[in-house]
């Protein structure tokens, strides 16, 4: 009961979950770069990515790590959210800050709620069909995700939406990635310039990587 009221384990929690998930983030990038490559191609090589992730047991196991990583974060940043509402008396959206603070940090927990109402649609329309769909195989005997994304990027309104997702993404790693290791009492004058610096280039660059991707889908099955 400690460790759930103390907030400073709490806040060392969804440091430690959030800077896991950018890494997943990575990863999870570098593997949708394939649907990037000339159609056919792109196909084959991106259903064996996705049946190599489904059928190796480590694999398996990072993935329980993930999806408890992503409720654990959620979980705590609900919490600390009223925690703070309740000690302020006010709305963290709605405080006084705005000259000290960006507001992509005055509003973590909007950006985290259209991230993680986001990640609802995605597990359901990629990883449940996947799972446990009927899916079509490959000429390599895969099963087909490549053609349900494309056919989820045909969609106009998919796209918008992902970007939306992206871009609350983008900004909430802006304030998260750094936020995470000042949390975790690595704050220094020395590197905090380098650690602020490289977190706001990977903001950048996860969110443009991922952005990338839908748009090159859509235009180029529309022409």
């Amino acid at each position: 009961m400690i460790f759930i009221k103390n907030s400073v384990t709490r806040k060392n929690l969804m440091a430690i979950t959030g800077l896991f998930l950018s890494f997943f983030l990575i990863i999870h990038l570098l593997g949708n770069l394939q649907l990037l490559l000339p159609a056919a191609e792109a196909q084959l090589q991106y259903n064996s990515y996705s049946h190599l992730l489904g059928g190796n047991i480590v694999i398996k196991l990072v993935s329980y790590v993930l999806y408890l990583c992503i409720l654990l974060h959620s979980i705590d940043a609900i919490y600390l959210s009223f925690k703070k509402r309740r000690a302020n008396g006010t709305s963290y959206s709605y405080d006084r800050r705005g000259r000290a603070s960006s507001w992509y940090s005055r509003n973590m927990m909007a950006l985290g709620i259209i991230i993680f109402v986001f990640l609802v649609i995605h597990f359901k329309d990629f990883w449940y069909h996947y799972k446990f769909g009927e899916l079509p195989v490959d000429t390599n005997g895969n099963k087909d995700l490549y053609t349900i994304v494309v056919v989820a990027f045909e969609q106009l309104w998919y796209v918008v939406l992902y970007i939306v997702a992206i871009l609350a993404l983008g900004y909430h790693l802006l304030h998260g990635v750094f936020s995470a290791h000042r949390t975790m009492g690595i704050y220094h004058p020395m590197y905090n310039r380098i650690i602020n610096i490289v977190g706001k280039s990977f903001a950048v660059i996860i969110t443009i990587g991922y952005i990338i991707i839908p748009l090159f889908l859509y235009f180029n099955l529309q022409s």
